[in-house]
Protein backbone atom coordinates (compact mmCIF):
# COMPACT_ATOMS: atom_id res chain seq x y z
CA UNK A 1 0.00 0.00 0.00
CA UNK A 2 1.25 3.39 -1.26
CA UNK A 3 1.10 5.72 2.45
CA UNK A 4 2.65 8.54 0.40
CA UNK A 5 -1.11 10.04 1.53
CA UNK A 6 -0.43 14.09 0.62
CA UNK A 7 -3.61 14.96 -1.55
CA UNK A 8 -6.47 13.76 0.59
CA UNK A 9 -7.22 16.18 2.80
CA UNK A 10 -9.45 19.49 2.21
CA UNK A 11 -11.05 18.16 -0.49
CA UNK A 12 -13.34 20.84 -2.22
CA UNK A 13 -16.58 19.26 -3.24
CA UNK A 14 -17.45 22.05 -5.43
CA UNK A 15 -14.21 21.26 -7.44
CA UNK A 16 -15.47 17.43 -8.50
CA UNK A 17 -17.78 17.30 -11.33
CA UNK A 18 -17.05 13.40 -11.86
CA UNK A 19 -17.35 10.84 -9.63
CA UNK A 20 -15.53 7.36 -11.03
CA UNK A 21 -18.66 5.15 -9.69
CA UNK A 22 -17.58 2.17 -7.18
CA UNK A 23 -18.07 -1.35 -9.25
CA UNK A 24 -17.43 -4.60 -7.55
CA UNK A 25 -14.98 -6.78 -9.00
CA UNK A 26 -14.31 -3.45 -11.95
CA UNK A 27 -13.03 -0.59 -9.84
CA UNK A 28 -9.62 -1.83 -8.88
CA UNK A 29 -6.10 -0.39 -8.89
CA UNK A 30 -5.68 -0.89 -12.32
CA UNK A 31 -8.70 0.30 -13.51
CA UNK A 32 -8.59 3.84 -11.19
CA UNK A 33 -4.90 4.37 -12.52
CA UNK A 34 -5.87 4.21 -15.81
CA UNK A 35 -8.68 7.20 -15.77
CA UNK A 36 -6.72 8.91 -13.62
CA UNK A 37 -4.01 9.34 -16.67
CA UNK A 38 -6.46 10.92 -18.49
CA UNK A 39 -8.68 12.76 -15.60
CA UNK A 40 -6.63 14.80 -13.14
CA UNK A 41 -10.09 16.41 -11.25
CA UNK A 42 -12.24 13.27 -11.36
CA UNK A 43 -12.95 11.98 -7.98
CA UNK A 44 -12.05 8.04 -8.08
CA UNK A 45 -13.41 5.26 -6.04
CA UNK A 46 -12.90 2.03 -4.94
CA UNK A 47 -14.43 -0.99 -4.90
CA UNK A 48 -16.67 -1.63 -1.99
CA UNK A 49 -15.48 -2.43 1.24
CA UNK A 50 -16.81 -4.88 4.09
CA UNK A 51 -17.00 -3.12 7.31
CA UNK A 52 -17.98 -7.17 8.23
CA UNK A 53 -14.04 -8.14 6.65
CA UNK A 54 -12.14 -4.71 7.57
CA UNK A 55 -12.59 -5.74 11.42
CA UNK A 56 -10.91 -9.14 11.16
CA UNK A 57 -8.38 -7.85 7.88
CA UNK A 58 -7.66 -3.62 8.60
CA UNK A 59 -5.22 -3.67 5.57
CA UNK A 60 -7.54 -5.87 2.44
CA UNK A 61 -4.88 -6.13 -0.47
CA UNK A 62 -8.22 -4.83 -2.47
CA UNK A 63 -7.59 -1.24 -0.52
CA UNK A 64 -4.35 -0.73 -1.68
CA UNK A 65 -3.93 2.45 -3.98
CA UNK A 66 -1.20 5.00 -5.09
CA UNK A 67 -0.83 8.47 -3.97
CA UNK A 68 -1.36 9.22 -7.83
CA UNK A 69 -4.81 8.45 -7.27
CA UNK A 70 -6.11 11.15 -5.46
CA UNK A 71 -8.52 12.57 -5.20
CA UNK A 72 -9.74 9.06 -4.10
CA UNK A 73 -13.10 7.59 -2.24
CA UNK A 74 -13.07 4.17 0.06
CA UNK A 75 -16.77 2.55 -0.12
CA UNK A 76 -17.47 0.86 2.83
CA UNK A 77 -21.14 -1.64 2.92
CA UNK A 78 -22.81 -2.86 6.02
CA UNK A 79 -25.52 -3.08 7.89
CA UNK A 80 -24.02 -2.38 11.94
CA UNK A 81 -23.49 1.85 12.76
CA UNK A 82 -20.21 0.34 15.09
CA UNK A 83 -18.88 -2.02 12.45
CA UNK A 84 -19.16 0.58 9.63
CA UNK A 85 -17.78 3.55 12.37
CA UNK A 86 -14.70 1.41 12.79
CA UNK A 87 -13.88 0.73 8.95
CA UNK A 88 -14.70 4.29 8.33
CA UNK A 89 -12.00 5.11 10.96
CA UNK A 90 -9.62 2.46 9.68
CA UNK A 91 -9.84 4.23 6.21
CA UNK A 92 -9.84 7.63 6.59
CA UNK A 93 -6.14 8.45 6.54
CA UNK A 94 -5.59 6.73 3.01
CA UNK A 95 -9.36 8.51 2.14
CA UNK A 96 -10.26 11.15 0.64
CA UNK A 97 -13.89 10.64 1.32
CA UNK A 98 -15.50 7.58 2.82
CA UNK A 99 -18.69 6.85 0.91
CA UNK A 100 -21.90 4.51 2.42
CA UNK A 101 -22.88 2.41 0.17
CA UNK A 102 -26.81 1.68 -0.07
CA UNK A 103 -27.42 1.67 -3.53
CA UNK A 104 -25.87 -1.93 -4.17
CA UNK A 105 -28.87 -4.07 -5.41
CA UNK A 106 -27.42 -7.98 -5.48
CA UNK A 107 -28.64 -10.42 -3.39
CA UNK A 108 -25.61 -11.71 -1.88
CA UNK A 109 -25.67 -8.29 -0.57
CA UNK A 110 -29.47 -6.87 0.29
CA UNK A 111 -29.89 -10.32 1.79
CA UNK A 112 -27.79 -8.86 4.94
CA UNK A 113 -29.90 -5.48 4.74
CA UNK A 114 -26.66 -4.07 3.36
CA UNK A 115 -26.41 -1.60 0.13
CA UNK A 116 -30.09 -0.76 -1.17
CA UNK A 117 -31.24 -3.29 1.23
CA UNK A 118 -30.95 -0.17 3.85
CA UNK A 119 -33.41 1.72 1.92
CA UNK A 120 -35.86 -0.31 3.37
CA UNK A 121 -34.59 1.03 6.95
CA UNK A 122 -34.25 4.60 6.52
CA UNK A 123 -33.73 5.03 10.48
CA UNK A 124 -30.74 2.31 10.49
CA UNK A 125 -29.13 3.91 7.50
CA UNK A 126 -29.35 7.15 9.75
CA UNK A 127 -27.80 6.06 12.79
CA UNK A 128 -25.33 5.02 10.21
CA UNK A 129 -24.30 7.73 8.60
CA UNK A 130 -23.94 9.76 11.85
CA UNK A 131 -21.91 7.24 13.77
CA UNK A 132 -19.22 7.41 10.39
CA UNK A 133 -19.48 11.15 10.54
CA UNK A 134 -18.88 11.15 13.97
CA UNK A 135 -15.93 8.71 13.56
CA UNK A 136 -13.98 10.75 10.75
CA UNK A 137 -12.64 14.35 9.74
CA UNK A 138 -13.24 13.92 6.15
CA UNK A 139 -16.06 14.49 3.73
CA UNK A 140 -18.34 11.63 4.20
CA UNK A 141 -20.99 10.98 1.09
CA UNK A 142 -23.92 8.67 0.89
CA UNK A 143 -24.77 6.55 -2.42
CA UNK A 144 -28.23 5.21 -2.91
CA UNK A 145 -31.49 4.40 -5.18
CA UNK A 146 -35.02 5.85 -5.39
CA UNK A 147 -36.55 3.23 -3.00
CA UNK A 148 -36.63 -0.86 -2.80
CA UNK A 149 -39.00 -1.35 -5.23
CA UNK A 150 -41.82 1.55 -7.81
CA UNK A 151 -44.46 0.59 -5.51
CA UNK A 152 -41.98 2.05 -2.28
CA UNK A 153 -39.71 4.81 -3.57
CA UNK A 154 -38.59 7.19 -0.41
CA UNK A 155 -35.52 9.25 -2.35
CA UNK A 156 -36.43 12.71 -0.86
CA UNK A 157 -37.12 11.30 2.93
CA UNK A 158 -34.12 9.24 2.80
CA UNK A 159 -32.00 12.24 1.23
CA UNK A 160 -32.92 14.35 4.02
CA UNK A 161 -31.79 12.15 6.80
CA UNK A 162 -28.50 11.43 4.81
CA UNK A 163 -27.92 15.70 4.75
CA UNK A 164 -29.26 15.64 8.33
CA UNK A 165 -26.81 12.65 9.92
CA UNK A 166 -24.04 14.99 8.19
CA UNK A 167 -23.24 13.70 4.21
CA UNK A 168 -21.21 16.38 2.66
CA UNK A 169 -22.68 14.92 -0.73
CA UNK A 170 -25.00 12.19 -2.11
CA UNK A 171 -25.34 10.23 -4.99
CA UNK A 172 -28.43 8.47 -6.68
CA UNK A 173 -29.00 6.31 -9.44
CA UNK A 174 -32.41 7.00 -11.01
CA UNK A 175 -33.69 3.14 -10.32
CA UNK A 176 -35.53 1.30 -7.71
CA UNK A 177 -33.54 -1.87 -6.21
CA UNK A 178 -36.38 -4.33 -7.82
CA UNK A 179 -34.75 -2.49 -11.10
CA UNK A 180 -31.12 -3.86 -10.64
CA UNK A 181 -30.21 -2.22 -13.81
CA UNK A 182 -32.80 -2.99 -16.31
CA UNK A 183 -34.90 0.12 -17.83
CA UNK A 184 -33.75 3.63 -17.68
CA UNK A 185 -32.41 6.22 -14.89
CA UNK A 186 -34.98 8.27 -13.65
CA UNK A 187 -32.87 11.51 -14.14
CA UNK A 188 -36.44 13.82 -13.31
CA UNK A 189 -35.93 11.72 -10.20
CA UNK A 190 -32.41 13.01 -9.57
CA UNK A 191 -33.73 16.69 -10.22
CA UNK A 192 -36.43 15.82 -7.63
CA UNK A 193 -34.17 15.40 -4.76
CA UNK A 194 -31.36 18.30 -5.97
CA UNK A 195 -34.57 20.75 -5.28
CA UNK A 196 -34.76 19.33 -1.40
CA UNK A 197 -31.21 18.93 -0.47
CA UNK A 198 -28.77 21.92 0.12
CA UNK A 199 -25.52 19.73 -0.53
CA UNK A 200 -24.14 18.83 -3.52
CA UNK A 201 -26.26 16.14 -5.31
CA UNK A 202 -24.54 13.96 -7.88
CA UNK A 203 -26.52 11.71 -10.79
CA UNK A 204 -25.67 8.40 -11.41
CA UNK A 205 -27.06 5.87 -14.01
CA UNK A 206 -27.21 5.42 -17.74
CA UNK A 207 -24.13 8.08 -18.55
CA UNK A 208 -22.37 6.80 -21.35
CA UNK A 209 -21.51 9.53 -23.58
CA UNK A 210 -20.82 12.78 -23.05
CA UNK A 211 -24.21 13.67 -25.13
CA UNK A 212 -25.48 11.94 -22.02
CA UNK A 213 -24.00 13.88 -19.56
CA UNK A 214 -24.71 16.84 -20.77
CA UNK A 215 -28.43 16.23 -21.35
CA UNK A 216 -28.55 14.67 -17.32
CA UNK A 217 -27.34 17.88 -15.90
CA UNK A 218 -29.55 19.69 -18.21
CA UNK A 219 -32.57 17.57 -16.78
CA UNK A 220 -31.71 17.11 -12.51
CA UNK A 221 -29.56 20.73 -12.86
CA UNK A 222 -27.42 18.17 -10.21
CA UNK A 223 -23.66 19.14 -9.23
CA UNK A 224 -21.78 16.30 -11.37
CA UNK A 225 -22.10 13.24 -12.57
CA UNK A 226 -21.27 9.55 -11.27
CA UNK A 227 -20.14 7.43 -13.89
CA UNK A 228 -20.07 3.63 -13.56
CA UNK A 229 -20.10 1.14 -16.88
CA UNK A 230 -19.91 4.08 -19.28
CA UNK A 231 -15.68 4.35 -18.33
CA UNK A 232 -15.36 0.71 -18.62
CA UNK A 233 -14.37 0.09 -22.53
CA UNK A 234 -13.64 3.94 -22.74
CA UNK A 235 -11.27 5.44 -19.99
CA UNK A 236 -11.35 8.98 -21.41
CA UNK A 237 -14.95 9.83 -20.57
CA UNK A 238 -14.68 11.68 -17.78
CA UNK A 239 -12.37 13.70 -18.99
CA UNK A 240 -13.55 14.22 -22.49
CA UNK A 241 -16.95 15.39 -20.09
CA UNK A 242 -14.91 17.43 -18.15
CA UNK A 243 -13.64 19.34 -21.02
CA UNK A 244 -17.11 19.88 -21.98
CA UNK A 245 -17.88 21.21 -18.81
CA UNK A 246 -14.56 23.72 -19.05
CA UNK A 247 -14.95 24.83 -22.44
CA UNK A 248 -18.15 23.99 -23.77
CA UNK A 249 -16.50 22.14 -27.07
CA UNK A 250 -16.74 17.68 -26.91
CA UNK A 251 -14.42 15.87 -27.72
CA UNK A 252 -15.25 12.84 -30.24
CA UNK A 253 -14.89 9.41 -28.72
CA UNK A 254 -11.93 7.38 -29.06
CA UNK A 255 -11.95 5.02 -32.55
CA UNK A 256 -11.52 1.21 -32.68
CA UNK A 257 -7.90 1.28 -32.92
CA UNK A 258 -6.94 3.85 -29.83
CA UNK A 259 -9.27 1.56 -27.87
CA UNK A 260 -7.62 -1.57 -28.52
CA UNK A 261 -4.46 -0.21 -27.86
CA UNK A 262 -6.40 1.12 -24.18
CA UNK A 263 -7.31 -2.26 -24.19
CA UNK A 264 -3.95 -3.90 -24.62
CA UNK A 265 -2.13 -1.47 -21.96
CA UNK A 266 -5.42 -2.43 -19.38
CA UNK A 267 -4.63 -6.21 -19.95
CA UNK A 268 -0.94 -5.85 -19.44
CA UNK A 269 -0.97 -3.94 -16.18
CA UNK A 270 -3.83 -6.31 -14.63
CA UNK A 271 -1.15 -9.33 -16.16
CA UNK A 272 1.37 -7.61 -13.92
CA UNK A 273 -1.02 -7.08 -11.36
CA UNK A 274 -2.14 -10.63 -10.92
CA UNK A 275 -0.14 -12.71 -13.17
CA UNK A 276 -1.05 -14.05 -16.83
CA UNK A 277 -3.55 -16.68 -15.90
CA UNK A 278 -6.19 -14.45 -13.32
CA UNK A 279 -4.80 -11.05 -15.29
CA UNK A 280 -6.91 -12.58 -18.69
CA UNK A 281 -9.73 -14.11 -16.57
CA UNK A 282 -10.36 -10.84 -15.18
CA UNK A 283 -10.00 -9.09 -18.00
CA UNK A 284 -12.86 -11.42 -20.08
CA UNK A 285 -15.87 -8.75 -18.38
CA UNK A 286 -14.37 -6.19 -20.25
CA UNK A 287 -13.80 -7.26 -23.46
CA UNK A 288 -18.05 -6.43 -24.64
CA UNK A 289 -17.43 -2.85 -23.66
CA UNK A 290 -14.10 -1.98 -25.57
CA UNK A 291 -15.25 -3.66 -28.85
CA UNK A 292 -19.42 -2.52 -28.44
CA UNK A 293 -19.19 -0.66 -31.22
CA UNK A 294 -17.66 -2.78 -34.10
CA UNK A 295 -19.77 -4.77 -36.04
CA UNK A 296 -20.00 -8.63 -35.05
CA UNK A 297 -18.86 -7.59 -31.55
CA UNK A 298 -21.06 -10.05 -29.76
CA UNK A 299 -19.26 -12.90 -31.77
CA UNK A 300 -15.84 -11.49 -30.89
CA UNK A 301 -16.70 -10.92 -27.91
CA UNK A 302 -17.50 -14.67 -27.37
CA UNK A 303 -14.04 -15.74 -29.08
CA UNK A 304 -12.21 -13.41 -27.06
CA UNK A 305 -13.55 -14.83 -23.14
CA UNK A 306 -12.59 -18.12 -24.62
CA UNK A 307 -8.33 -17.56 -25.09
CA UNK A 308 -5.81 -17.62 -22.18
CA UNK A 309 -3.02 -16.14 -23.04
CA UNK A 310 -1.83 -12.53 -23.84
CA UNK A 311 -0.26 -13.43 -27.00
CA UNK A 312 -3.58 -15.00 -28.12
CA UNK A 313 -5.64 -11.96 -27.41
CA UNK A 314 -3.29 -9.44 -28.92
CA UNK A 315 -3.38 -11.98 -32.00
CA UNK A 316 -7.49 -11.87 -31.96
CA UNK A 317 -7.53 -8.14 -31.74
CA UNK A 318 -5.07 -7.28 -34.35
CA UNK A 319 -7.43 -9.47 -36.59
CA UNK A 320 -10.71 -7.31 -35.55
CA UNK A 321 -8.84 -3.78 -36.00
CA UNK A 322 -8.11 -5.25 -39.55
CA UNK A 323 -11.28 -6.55 -40.28
CA UNK A 324 -13.10 -3.66 -39.31
CA UNK A 325 -10.82 -1.50 -41.04
CA UNK A 326 -11.04 -3.56 -44.06
CA UNK A 327 -7.67 -4.76 -44.14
Amino acid sequence: MDKNNTNNKNLDIKNIKIIQAPLAGISDIVYRNHIRRHSYTCLLSTEMLSSEALKNVPNPKIADFKAAEYPLSFQIVGHKPDLMANAARLLQERASVIDINCGCPVNKVVKSNDGSGLMRTPKLAYDIAKAVKSAINIPMSVKFRLGWSQDSKNFIEFGKLMQKAGADFVTLHGRCRSDLYSGTSDWKAIGELKKELDIPVFANGDIKTVEDAIKCLEITKADGVSIGRGLMGDFTLASRIEHYLQTGEIIKEPGLEEKINMLLAHIEDEIELRGENNGIKFMRKFYGFYISKVKNASKYRQVLVQLETFDEVKQALNDILCLSLGN
